[in-house]
Formats: structure tokens, sequence, C-alpha cells
């Protein structure tokens, strides 16, 4: 393993290189045509064979030469987000208003180089390693194809990891147990009745009951729920009517929930269906809600969460594996996977006070990451499968 290591830090132009590729051309969820075409193209070089996951997810198998029949799972995510990059180095976003700006295209990088390494040492290890490119894990629709493809049938792991500006450079977060919330989407289409504004007894105004019902969500979470247990409900867009002086017929919301049990994730649900359809009755119309789940709680299952700051200390040093990284209310499907096989998700640390864009925090313009910890992530990718297979 401390071979391949020293052969990553000697790839570390080939990382950089390929996580420029991709930041300059990031593609937006389930568009990924370009992202997914370029990891086949590398992973054909690397002899791997791979198959297309949907249209834009990609899966390789590496199977070792040695003996064993363990399965092993690795997972990195491509998509980007619609944000205008607002700095300029010589890799920035070529498509306007798309940005790899959560570290998508690093995560795709050091999975390609670990698996450049994996497959020069097939002799190394026998079993499997599955190489999972996930599409559309920034709207929560990317991981159950690849569930429901059988890419996890027989595995006795699945490992992720993720950048992480909060951390420094050279540091990973493994932290057992609860890291992430779980993440829904809700949709309410309120159902009213058009009228002149001269005449509103005639009419039903959705506009008004949608905004009744965007004030009314906010206190579900300050009266309804307890003020020890984290929850965030909260509506982004709001649209409705169709010109200055008539009552608006119908009115569409949208926002979202991040909650930390399944218990709490039931219960706000429940709340807010009750909520919007109680106060468009009361004004005489009616709301309809529709979820969609994007992410179930991430949970680090403590005993692999253990194998891998094993891997993580000798791999980064001592001192640098961090345990106690604070809960985080945003969200990954990487949660998806974890449903189905023990795994643990790991934060590689990518901050440099001397890289002020390095700090910026993910889903900002001006994020980056100090390409010098790519080295870092393959080889926790490549050491880790190792590992595990060796336990099987």
């Amino acid at each position: 393993m401390r071979d391949i290591q020293t052969q990553l830090a000697q790839e570390t132009p080939y990382l950089i290189a390929l996580r420029r590729e991709f930041h300059r051309h990031p593609e937006l969820s389930l568009r990924e045509y370009r992202t997914a075409q370029r990891i086949e193209e590398e992973l054909d070089r690397f002899g791997i064979p791979h198959t297309r996951i949907g249209e834009t997810g990609v899966l390789g198998v590496l199977r070792g030469a040695g003996s064993g029949n363990g399965v092993v799972a690795l997972r990195a995510d491509i998509d980007a987000l619609p944000i205008q990059e607002a700095r300029s180095p010589e890799y920035a976003s070529e498509t306007p208003g798309v940005m790899h700006a959560c570290g998508h295209d690093a995560h795709a990088a050091c999975l390609l180089g670990a698996a450049k390494m994996l497959a020069e040492h097939r002799a190394d290890f026998g079993g499997e390693i599955r190489l999972i490119f996930q599409p559309a894990e920034e709207v929560g629709q990317g991981a159950k194809p690849f569930v429901e493809a059988g890419a996890l049938e027989g595995a006795c792991r699945v490992f992720g990891l993720h950048v992480a500006s909060d951390l420094p450079a050279g540091s990973v977060g493994l932290k057992p147990g609860l890291n992430n919330a779980a993440v829904d989407h809700f949709r309410i289409a309120v159902h009213g009745k058009s009228a002149h504004v001269s005449t509103p007894q005639l009419g039903v105004d959705a506009l008004y009951i949608a905004s009744q019902i965007v004030v009314a969500l906010q206190g579900l979470v300050t009266r309804r729920t307890a003020a020890v247990e984290p929850v965030i409900l909260g509506v982004g867009t709001l649209r409705a009517g169709t010109t200055y002086n008539a009552l608006a017929e119908f009115a569409v919301l949208e926002g979202t929930t991040r909650t930390i049990s399944q218990e709490t994730r039931e219960r706000v649900r429940a709340m807010v269906d009750q909520t919007a359809e109680n106060i468009a009755a009361i004004s005489g119309g009616t709301a309809e809600v529709v979820w969609t789940d994007f992410a179930a709680p991430l949970i680090n299952d403590p005993a692999v969460c253990r194998e891998a700051a094993a891997v993580a200390e000798r791999l980064f040093g001592p001192g640098r594996v961090i345990t106690d990284r604070p809960l985080s209310l945003s969200g990954d499907n990487f949660a998806e996977f974890q449903l189905h096989v023990p795994g643990t998700y790991a934060y590689l640390g990518t901050g440099n006070p001397a890289l002020p864009a390095t700090m910026s925090a993910g889903h900002s313009v001006t994020f980056d990451v100090d390409e010098a910890t790519l080295p870092l992530g393959a080889g926790l990718y490549a050491e880790y499968a190792l590992s595990a297979l060796s336990m099987v």
C-alpha cells in the first residue's frame, strides 16, 4: 500500500490536469454526458470494464488477480451546480452559469487516480472493486439507479469521500455515527379562483394562500419542534399570478426540510401536509403537497469508520484524523448506499489559508480546493479498498 501512495504522489500532475478538465467543463445533474464519456475513456486506458447506469452514471468493475472473492464499492459524485463562477483561474468554468462549486470534479479525479493505481496492482489483491461514478447527487437522484442495477450486490463495504474546506489540507474527517441530515424536497401547488382585484369576494387568491403557508411553515420549527432537535424547514421559491390587478388562480412554492431521524422526518412531513391543506381550505382553495426524497440521514457505520480511520492514520500521519467534526444539516445521498451496505464517508480536508479560495464554503461562487490534496484523496480510496478486501 505504501508503494501505491508513493506512485500516486508521482501522479499529482495527472490528477490536477484531470480535475481541471472536469472543472472547465461542468455539467448539471443528469446531463453529465461529457464527464461520463471522459471517465469511460480513462477506465478504458486502465483496462477496467465498465457499463452505463442510466444515461450518465458509470460503473467500473476491477477484478484482482490474486486470491479472494470479496467485493468493495467506492463512490464519487460527478455533477456540478447552476452557479456562475466569480473567479478566473486558468481552469475556470467554460460553461456560463454552471460551476463545480462543491468539489465533485476533485472526487471524480481522485477515484480515477485510485482506479489507475489499483489496476496496476491487480496482482496484489483478490476479489472485486466496484467504481461508482454517480450523477445527480445535487438533486438526490443519482444513487438509487446504482442500487437497483445491483452495483452493491455482494459488497461487504462501501466507501466515499467529499472535500471539506472547513478542515485543513492534509487532514481527514472520519466521524462514527450521524454526519449529515436527511434532505427532502417539497412542492406545494395551491389552487384558487381568479377574479378582478376590485371584487375579491368572487375569487380565491392562491397567492395570498401561498404567502400564509410560507409564514405558517416557519412556525412549525419554532413552535412545534423541540428546541434541542435540529430541524430546518425552508421555502426557496414562490411563483404566482399573471397580472398585477387580478387574484392569482394558481401558486407554487418549493422548499426543503433537514432532519436527523426517520421519526422526525415523517413527523415534519405530516405537519407540512396538514398546514398547507388546512390553510388553503380556510380560504376556499386547495393545496397539494408532493415530496421527493433527496437523501436519508448519513450515518457512518462505527466499525467501518474505525477501519477507515486506521488506514487514514497510516496515510495522513498521527493526529490528522478528525473524529469529532460537527454535525452538518446539509445532506449527501451517499447515505442511500449505506442503507444497503455497511459503509463510511470521509471528509478530505482541502482548506489552505495560503490559498484563500480554498477556504470558501461549498456552493460558493469562489469555491476551490487545494490541489495538493488530490493524491491523498486518491490514496484513501485505493488503500481503504485494499484494506477492506484483505479482511474478507
